[in-house]
């Protein structure tokens, strides 16, 4: 999913007397997502969400508030019993270079840990965010179920200029450094830019 952050938002401070919360997101929360995600679809960083959207998948997210304001937001979607994508990562502008970024990310690869996954990956513009906590990268071909579900929606799937993104988390478990999928052969090579 296209991330609405930028590589400063990696800060190490988390803002002074913000009284930042991080929890899973709530129906009350679609509103604000909503907003958040779609004011940088609009500019044409991440995809777009519907209400219908984000009420299927609003256990998915993650968000930050400082007390009624909403921050960040990111969502942990399963895609296989070992693999899961950090996806709708996003940062109100005002909290941009705050911390807040990390702290989503965090919350998300905490998730991830408690469902014993071996692996997040994420697409991104912005990889030198995902690498200051813990994620390289890889082919985006190396992530085949992505092109199915989400990429084909997407109005960039034929020029499509995302970064894959890996963070492995189960390194024991974790053979060959790819996930282990029905079909081993089967993989995508998604569209890149030429």
């Amino acid at each position: 999913m296209i991330s609405a952050l930028t590589e400063d938002a990696v800060g190490v401070q988390t803002g002074k007397n913000l009284n930042l919360t991080v929890r899973k997101a709530a129906m009350r929360d679609i509103g604000p997502l909503l907003d958040l995600i779609n004011g940088y679809a609009a500019k044409g960083i991440m995809l777009a969400r519907t209400e219908f959207e984000l009420s299927e998948n609003v256990r998915d997210f993650t968000v930050l508030y400082s007390g009624n304001e909403l921050l960040g937001c990111g969502a942990l979607h399963f895609y296989s019993p070992t693999v899961g994508e950090i996806r709708s990562l996003a940062v109100a502008e005002q909290a941009k270079t705050q911390g807040a970024g990390r702290l989503v990310v965090e919350a998300l690869v905490k998730e991830a840990f408690t469902y014993e996954l071996h692996a997040v990956f994420a697409f991104t513009y912005v990889p030198g965010f995902f690498q200051k906590v813990g994620f390289y990268e890889v082919e985006r071909g190396e992530l085949p179920l992505k092109v199915w579900k989400d990429c084909l929606r997407c109005p960039k799937f034929q020029s499509c200029d995302e970064i894959a993104v890996l963070r492995v988390l189960e390194p024991d478990k974790w053979t060959s450094g790819l996930p282990t999928f029905a079909e081993p052969n089967f993989y995508v090579q998604l569209p890149t830019v030429r």
